[in-house]
């Protein structure tokens, strides 16, 4: 079938204006659109300068909380009467209870002996544990881990702190973020001397309960013990510990892998540490040690738990001096102990434990803006309408993209300044470099999606409400799921950078990492976030980064391709970037009718002219000509039915032909179809079939060349 196709060198109108002039134009819509919002303007600014107010506010009555007895360092008489004087009061950790620790003043903090980490184990008695090594002499290697374990358990009572530390003792339990109460002394966990065989006839006490037929009891010691004020009786149970030779510290290493708590339930000893004594010999000493670094503070607040890594160093360590000297050669470990400070009110930044949820629908907020903008121009036909004076899509995107990125970077600096006068310290602490590539990162990667989401909407009010609730929903599903995940060490971090694929959901993670950065500096008296931070694992924030960025540029050019496939008055086809122009095969015509909507007689037109102006488009078809600058072939427009009423056509196979210079209209009563023919004819709407070109160009998919050369 033949194109219509017009020479070159025939005269045409065409509509065009320089690039200011379009910018001027949109910018001008731009502003009168906000204009007749400026009430939702003032409020979507003021939302964010309430919300720091608001927790500027209430900051005071938390401080003035914990101001109160019951969170300071604690008192109490020293004649343990309920009443006595100030002269009589002893005050002290000692006199506390848990909330008001953290208060008190640690001038002397209790000495605890050294312990080693050890996996959980099996519930017989007595445990095993198991300690690999491996080394390039493996009689060297031999002889220094033997070397490790003592054979029997030595106590001096009257320095039973010293005893304690000059043998191996170990805990299952996990340590924390400080070791002010040494968790292995206080939990119900027990405590091992790990040597080389527990002693199986010796009955050092009666028997208390067996397990599995053996009295545990005989593995087992009392010591008394005086910490922090207090006399109590630590209960010290024997274990046996092994030592196994492997070739290579990658076989250590991909067994270790397997992890302690979840390789325990297969493994008959379960590994509390491994060594590589590498090439170590008696002329120098050279050594890798392994453990575990996963435990993290059960607040989620603080720094990462301390790690029983010293005891294991210092037993290496005298295991090689005693392989050079002999078995009298040790150095002492005595004690570990806590820094002391002094005495700290309890405070909460309430800025930084809410901020990660507030924050989150304050930035938030800029996207109904965007995306209720776009649909507007949609649903009011402004967009198509500046196409037909002469707006391209190239400086569409590029004015509008950037008015709404201006927009964007003054309200998020509205939003850090008000934070940061107010000298809330989630912005005050962290670095305001980060923060600015942050959430201009974000507010970039917010306005593509609003392009991308606009597509899919053709109402205004549709959109708000669907904006706003995903607003609200986001900011719940972060707080109240996604942080937990976030928090749960044992939670895989793929899943995590999986969901943070959800731009809310990456909005929400950088602003945790500012709230924690900033609760730990709060606390600590540092600094917030700084650069180097985000080479940290345990950071989040480096990753939500390079996720927001990509996302940016991909969504970016989906959303440019959506808008220029299926946006009314473009309508390219789908592989418009890799074909040039093409025109698609004019069907013949058959029939030409106008039917007035609402009748029930269908008037079949077979007058002579009708009938010629058919056979005339179909000649044009066979032997396409200059002179015509308007074909119709078969056009047609169906209203499918709704609400139970049946569809309608508004325009039934009209074939036309208008040739160019002349001047044409078009007469026929109500409903007939005359607006919805001049609808598809200008790009408002799309045929249902048939095909009509302007100028040899298809309305489908060529209404930007059209455009040039119509007004309407």
């Amino acid at each position: 079938m033949c194109h219509v196709s017009l020479s070159n060198n025939h005269k045409k109108m065409t509509i065009s204006s320089t690039f200011s002039t379009q910018a001027n134009a949109l910018l001008r819509k731009n502003l009168t659109f906000q204009k007749r919002n400026n009430k939702t303007n003032i409020r979507l600014i003021l939302f964010p300068f309430i919300l720091c107010v608001f927790l500027f506010l209430l900051q005071p009555l938390i401080d003035n909380q914990f101001d109160k007895p019951q969170f300071k360092c604690g008192c109490g008489c020293i004649n343990n009467t309920t009443t006595c004087s100030d002269s009589e009061k002893l005050c002290g950790i000692q006199y506390s209870d848990q909330n008001q620790v953290l208060a008190c003043a640690i001038p002397s903090p209790p000495e605890w002996p050294p312990l080693l980490q050890l996996p959980p184990g099996k519930p017989w008695y007595p445990p095993v544990y198991t300690m690999l090594f491996t080394a390039e002499n493996h009689s060297f290697g031999q002889i220094v881990s033997d070397n490790m374990f003592p054979t029997v358990l030595t106590m001096d009572y009257s320095d039973i702190m010293a005893s304690l530390a000059s043998n191996m003792l170990g805990s299952e339990a996990k340590p924390e973020s400080n070791n002010f109460l040494e968790p292995a002394f206080t939990s119900d966990l027990p405590i091992y001397y790990v040597q080389t065989k527990c002693p199986q006839d010796d009955l050092l006490f009666p028997p208390i309960y067996s397990v599995g037929g053996i009295d545990a009891q005989q593995y087992m010691e009392t010591f008394p013990f005086t910490i922090a004020g207090f006399h109590v009786d630590i209960e010290i149970g024997c274990a046996d510990g092994i030592n196994l030779w492997r070739n290579s510290s990658s076989e250590i290493n991909n067994e270790l892998y397997e992890g302690h708590e979840r390789s325990s339930p297969q493994r008959i000893n379960p590994i509390f540490s491994a060594f590589d004594f590498l090439n170590s010999n008696e002329n120098g000493f050279n050594a890798t040690v392994w453990y575990k670094s996963t435990y993290k503070d059960v607040t989620n607040f603080g720094p990462t738990a301390l790690l029983r890594i010293p005891r294991s160093v210092n037993l290496i360590s005298n295991a090689y001096l005693q392989f050079l000297r002999g078995p009298g050669t040790k150095m002492l470990f005595e004690f570990v102990k806590e820094m002391p400070k002094s005495e700290t009110p309890f405070r909460i930044e309430i800025a930084s434990l809410l901020g990660g949820l507030f924050f989150t629908w304050v930035v938030l907020q800029l996207f109904p803006v965007v995306l209720t903008s776009l649909v507007y121009e949609k649903q009011q036909k402004l967009r198509i309408m500046m196409k037909m004076h002469g707006l391209g899509d190239g400086p569409y995107w590029m004015i509008t993209y950037g008015y709404f990125l201006a927009l964007s970077v003054i309200y998020m600096l509205c939003f850090v300044t008000f934070g940061s006068v107010l000298g809330l310290k989630f912005f005050t602490l962290n670095d305001y470099s980060i923060q600015f590539v942050f959430y201009f990162i974000y507010i970039n990667l917010q306005i593509t999606l609003a392009f991308l989401l606009a597509s899919f909407f053709s109402s205004v009010k549709t959109a708000t409400v669907t904006a706003y609730i995903g607003i609200f929903g986001t900011g719940l599903l972060s707080g109240f799921l996604f942080q937990f995940f976030i928090q749960d060490s044992s939670f895989p971090r793929g899943w995590i950078i999986f969901m943070e694929l959800y731009p809310g959901f990456a909005l929400y993670r950088g602003l945790y990492e500012f709230a924690q950065s900033a609760t730990s500096g709060s606390n600590v008296g540092t600094d917030g976030m700084r650069w180097h931070d985000l080479s940290d694992s345990a950071n989040g924030m480096k990753e939500v980064l390079i996720i927001m960025f990509a996302e940016w540029i991909v969504v970016l050019f989906v959303a440019y391709y959506i808008d220029q496939v299926f946006s009314t008055g473009s309508g390219k086809r789908p592989l418009f970037f890799l074909k040039g122009f093409q025109k698609k095969p004019l069907s013949s015509c058959k029939t030409l009718s106008i039917q007035r909507q609402g009748s029930k007689v269908l008037v079949q037109m077979e007058k002579p002219d009708v009938m010629q102006e058919r056979e005339k488009v179909e000649q044009l078809l066979l032997e396409p000509t200059i002179d015509h600058a308007i074909v119709c072939d078969n056009l047609k427009k169906f209203y499918p039915g709704r609400d139970g009423n049946p569809g309608k056509f508004a325009v039934r196979e009209l074939s036309l032909a208008v040739p160019r210079g002349e001047c044409f209209g078009m007469l026929g009563p109500n409903g007939a179809g005359k607006t919805s023919f001049i609808s598809m004819m200008i790009g408002l709407t799309k045929p249902t079939s048939g095909a009509a070109y302007v100028q040899g160009l298809d309305i489908k998919t060529h209404m930007d060349g059209i455009y040039t050369s119509m007004g309407v």
